[in-house]
Formats: C-alpha cells, structure tokens, sequence
C-alpha cells in the first residue's frame, strides 16, 4: 500500500495515544515465559499461590500487580526465600526484545503529525520499570501517562497533554469505547487485533467497533495523518474544531 503524507495538518495539534501491553509490547509472551519459570523456580504449589495472589490483586486493584503479587507469596511463604530469584527475573526481563515488530516505527511515524504519549494503566513500580526497559520511554521522549483506570483520567491527559485531536491505539475495545464515549469525534480510535483481550470472542460481541482496526501494530505504518483523522470524522470544512474539558 502507497504510503500516504499529510502536509496541511499542523503539527502538534494531535496527540497519540499508545497503550503498552499487547499494544506495542507483548504481553501475553511475557506471562507465558513467566509462568514457565514460576513453576520451574516454586512449582506448581508455589506458582499457583503466586497466581491466585495475583488473580484477587487485579480484582482488587484494576491492573496487573506482578510485584504486588510477589510481595503476597512473600507473606504467605515468609520461610520461602526462593522470592529472591523470581524478583531478579523480573527486573531482568528482557523487555525489549519482546516489542511488537514496527512498534518503535509506528511511534516514530505518527511524529510527523504530532506528539506521541504512552497512555497505560498499572502499578507504580512495575510498569515505568517495563516501559523504561523496553525502550519505549526513550522513544515517545519521556511522554508517558500512567493511571490506575486511565478512562477516568481524560481530563489531566488533556491538561498534560492539550490538543485539538487524540488518537487512541489500544488492544481493548472497552478501553476504546470509554474514551470514544467521552471525546466523541474529537478521538480516532484504532484497535490493534493483538493478544488475548482483543481476540476474545465475548468481549468483540458486546462492544462496538473502533473507527480504525487493525490486525496489528506495525499496519498503522501504512496509514497516512489524513486518513487516521478522517476516519474518525474529526474533519470538517473547517478543519478542527476545539476540545473542551468535561
């Protein structure tokens, strides 16, 4: 596909919005390989504990705790020491290498029309760990945004982050439709059709679709400014129209 510029748009004027797991990063790789070494490193007892700890802290929380979790096996296994190796493995893991092919080029290719921002959900520790690791803070110069329930947030993203269009890149259809909820035309969505949230037959029947869909990150490099606007009907004759906070 004939790759597309889009000269008349100012720049600055939109902000990108990439979330991380099974966005740009794979997430669901990174479970798999520790899941694997949990029952290697605790077995299948000491893993299952990790895992039900982790389970609750998510229900509990809204976002994935793997420190969290590691700190409960901790308590509840206070003569279990083995927690050492398994913190190691964590802050070791080699995040970079597990990036989405083009994900580094998609965010350096949306630049041309404007600012790229990591917009995530996650703990306060773990996740600025894997988005440093990964490369991914280096990459959107140090633009990121981590809330608890980032939907409920659109208002500091604004104030951080003001534009006159938002474009979200997401793996979850409810995260999407939340925020397409909210800022109506003035936000593009694109779904990225990667990992296991966003291949879930039962979530895909109870939302409806974004603006762009795509099958996976590296797709965008073959959409052009003009058309990741226009698709979300912010463009009228007048061009943009403002933003205001809710």
């Amino acid at each position: 596909m004939k790759r597309k510029t889009t000269r008349h748009l100012i720049p600055n004027k939109i902000v990108f919005l990439f979330d991380i797991d099974n966005t740009l990063l794979d997430r669901d790789g990174f479970v798999a390989d520790l899941k694997i070494y949990l029952e290697k490193e605790l077995g299948v007892a000491g893993a299952q504990c990790y895992w039900s700890i982790f389970d609750r802290l998510w229900s509990e929380l809204g976002y994935a705790d793997y420190f969290g979790a590691l700190q409960g096996y901790r308590i509840k296994k206070r003569h279990d020491l083995r927690f050492f190796e398994v913190s190691n493995f964590l802050i070791n893991y080699p995040f970079f290498h597990h990036l989405y092919p083009n994900s580094l080029e998609v965010i350096e290719h949306v630049k041309k029309w404007g600012r790229a921002v990591i917009l995530s959900d996650g703990d306060a520790v773990f996740q600025p760990h894997k988005i440093d690791r990964s490369g991914l803070y280096g990459a959107v110069n140090g633009n990121v945004l981590i809330y608890v329930h980032k939907e409920g947030e659109l208002d500091d993203v604004m104030d951080r982050f003001p534009a006159d269009h938002y474009v979200m890149v997401d793996d979850k259809l409810s995260i999407l439709t939340a925020i397409k909820k909210i800022w109506g035309p003035h936000v593009t969505t694109v779904f990225v059709r990667q990992g296991c949230f966003a291949l879930d037959p039962k979530i895909l029947s109870v939302y409806p679709s974004a603006d762009i869909n795509i099958d996976r990150i590296g797709d965008l490099l073959d959409l052009g400014g003009a058309e990741i606007l226009q698709t979300g009907r912010s463009l009228g004759k007048r061009g943009f129209q403002p933003l205001h906070r809710h």
